[in-house]
């Protein structure tokens, strides 16, 4: 009969010595942190030997500690890899997960290549504006907006985020828009958009007053480029999103500058699941489509930005 300590006090262990932070490991459990320096001072007593040395400011893994955590994290994956394989798991069957606009815009005109190259995979593509939990959701991986670094997850970098203003040609004609000081008088899109002033800045403009709340305000790049392809006003799109509309001439770039974010879009999985061929397979796929994708550059939209 094994003699296994409870499993809550396992988890709270686990993930506390991978952050080596109390309250991070209670934020990716949803518990409190006292919730989690409970179940540790419990696995603690059981084995009669401290687990983590504790400071003011700090905890970090003690000898013992850094000796059982490994094994423990591949016990837990082990554990969760035994119940994927009777339930919900399934090798024939891949689950992407991502925002709306980068799945309508780019991923899913391409998607059918890589089913051409994997018939044997079904292939299944969900949007969502919020974090993928891969604890929760059934999702094999997800490209995601953000800076990272995600802990549990391997990451691949694909491409930083940019933006600048796009209208349609009778829009731009009507308004005879042909400096960047023209967009403070006409119809911007969304334009209470912190992003607005980034670009309005890199363009060397200075915006008197906050634009406010006024206008039409959009939830999503899609339906801004949408929008601005009617004549409703500039939007402030990706590029590389809107390249066959730019191509015919249905949208047109106001100006060069680019306007960078903070976040990239990133490909995510858990660790434990990197040696999963479908998962493997999608991933080379990705990377050489976004590779096909530089070749078009601007180079800088595919370099890592400066940690």
């Amino acid at each position: 009969m094994r003699h296994l300590p409870p499993l809550a006090a396992v988890r709270a262990f686990e993930a506390a010595a991978r952050h080596e932070n109390f309250s991070q490991a209670a934020a990716e459990l949803g518990m409190t942190q006292a919730g989690v320096s409970y179940q540790i001072r419990l696995l603690e007593e059981r084995l009669g030997l401290p687990l983590f040395v504790r400071s003011k400011r700090r905890v970090t893994l003690s000898d013992a500690g850094r000796k059982v955590a490994p094994l423990i994290s591949a016990a837990l994956d082990g554990i969760s890899e035994a119940f994927e394989s009777v339930t919900q798991e399934d090798d024939g069957v891949l689950t992407i997960s991502t925002a709306q606009t980068f799945a309508a815009n780019w991923l899913a005109p391409r998607l059918g290549n890589f089913q051409i190259e994997r018939p044997e995979l079904a292939v299944r593509l969900q949007t969502s504006e919020r974090l993928v939990d891969f604890a929760r959701d059934e999702v094999d991986v997800a490209i995601r907006m953000g800076a990272g670094p995600w802990p549990g997850l391997c990451q691949h970098f694909l491409m930083r985020l940019h933006n600048t203003p796009f209208c349609s040609p009778a829009f731009r004609d009507r308004h005879r828009i042909e400096r960047p000081e023209d967009l403070l008088r006409v119809p911007r899109l969304s334009a209470d958009d912190p992003m607005w002033r980034t670009w309005l800045r890199a363009a060397g403009v200075v915006e008197a007053e906050p634009a406010g709340s006024r206008g039409i305000r959009l939830d999503s790049q899609v339906a801004e480029g949408n929008a601005a392809l009617a004549g409703h006003g500039v939007g402030l799109l990706t590029p590389l999103y809107w390249r066959s509309e730019i191509a015919d001439g249905r949208l047109v770039r106001l100006f060069e500058p680019l306007a960078f974010e903070r976040a990239s879009m990133w490909l995510v999985y858990p660790e434990h699941k990197r040696a999963r061929p479908k998962i493997r397979a999608f991933r080379l796929w990705l990377e050489a489509a976004v590779r096909r994708e530089a070749e078009l550059g601007p180079a800088e939209v595919f370099t890592p930005p400066e940690p």
